[in-house]
């Protein structure tokens, strides 16, 4: 994780979308999605980007229902990424098999391994594995408790309400890192800021709308609550997580970018009751300098990082590409972009401020 002033790590997120193609109508099946996933991490790796994240969904639209499975492929192939749930829906899991999971994929990539652990933006998980909505609540701070006593002591004993309760059980293979990363992932609210500021964990925002300088305030919650609770605010690592495409220009990348993201977005807000349909007007909006899609040309995208980092002091930056289904060369060549200019433009700016 980054803690220097200077340092931000740069990566990329997917939910292994397997959406039908907005021009041809053609679905790509899940097994090749999970192929392509597998090629992504490799030109990730290999384009100097630090972090590759998969999230967890279980419905027919994303393939991603085990991305610690998926990162493993790829971990024997790739020498530096790091590789991470994005997020792992904790409250419908087991904490026990989570932290295996993870900790075998930590062996396998050498230490390269993180959890990065939510409630989930989509509801399916809960019916599929027997859960209450109800106990929405609950089920994530009573799990996420548990996971933590894992990743703390190789026994572990420990007792709660939606799980069996464990006695001096070891949790096995141990991992590489010692504690093995664990954040928060955040839609944006304030009780899960102050939660991992409280905990002592790093965070992430998934910022996918309105300006991305709002969450300012959710920031500052989150590091008075790690100060409250005795932890150096200043050594927490902070993520972001927004739509995003880097083209050869500004034009070529929203024209490449927009018909699969309208699409997705589209069927997202009929099933959330948005009520206006996904515009290009909208889209427009978004991706100017203040909005919270990072779409354009590698110079563009940068500044639009190097602006985030301004106002929130972000350490971490996930580009989510892509929301629907694009022709994979241009997925390829957007990570590529990516790791070969955006990241050493950011890195660049960020070490010329250090040194002035």
């Amino acid at each position: 994780m980054a803690e220097q002033a200077n340092h931000m790590e740069i990566g990329i997120s997917t939910f292994l979308e397997a959406t039908p193609d907005p021009v041809t109508g053609v679905v790509i099946s899940h097994a090749e999605r999970l192929r392509q996933a597998v090629e992504e991490i490799v030109l990730a790796d290999q384009a100097g980007l630090d972090v590759y994240g998969i999230g967890e969904h279980h419905r027919a639209d994303y393939a991603g229902t085990s991305p610690a499975v998926v990162l493993a492929a790829a971990a024997a192939m790739t020498k530096r990424i790091r590789l991470t749930s994005a997020v792992t829906v904790l409250s419908s899991d087991d904490p026990v098999r989570v932290y295996q999971a993870f900790s075998t994929l930590d062996g396998i990539s050498n230490g390269r391994a993180e959890i990065m652990a939510g409630r989930g933006s989509f509801i399916e998980s809960f019916p599929l594995f027997g859960y209450s909505l109800d106990d929405y609540e609950a089920l994530f701070e009573e799990k996420l408790e548990l996971l933590l006593a894992i990743r703390a002591s190789e026994k572990v004993t420990w007792g709660g309400g939606h799980r069996p309760a464990i006695h001096n059980l070891g949790v096995y293979p141990r991992s590489v890192q010692d504690p093995l990363p664990v954040w928060i992932a955040s839609g944006g609210t304030a009780e899960s800021a102050i939660r991992a500021g409280t905990l002592g964990l790093p965070i992430a925002f998934a910022i996918i709308g309105g300006m991305p300088e709002s969450f300012a305030p959710l920031v500052s919650l989150y590091k008075q609550a790690a100060a409250r609770a005795g932890h150096n605010p200043e050594k927490l690592a902070i993520a972001t997580h927004s739509h995003g495409f880097v083209g050869e220009t500004n034009e070529q990348a929203a024209d490449l970018f927009f018909p699969s993201t309208q699409a997705q977005m589209n069927v997202i807000g009929r099933e959330r009751g948005w009520g206006q349909p996904y515009t290009r007007a909208t889209f427009d909006a978004a991706r100017t300098l203040r909005g919270a899609l990072y779409v354009g040309d590698p110079e563009y995208v940068a500044k639009k990082i190097l602006l985030l980092r301004k106002n929130l002091g972000v350490t971490r930056f996930f580009l989510h590409v892509n929301v629907g289904t694009m022709p994979h060369r241009e997925v390829l060549r957007a990570i590529e972009l990516l790791g070969t200019k955006v990241a050493p433009i950011v890195r660049r700016e960020l070490e010329r401020e250090s040194k002035a």
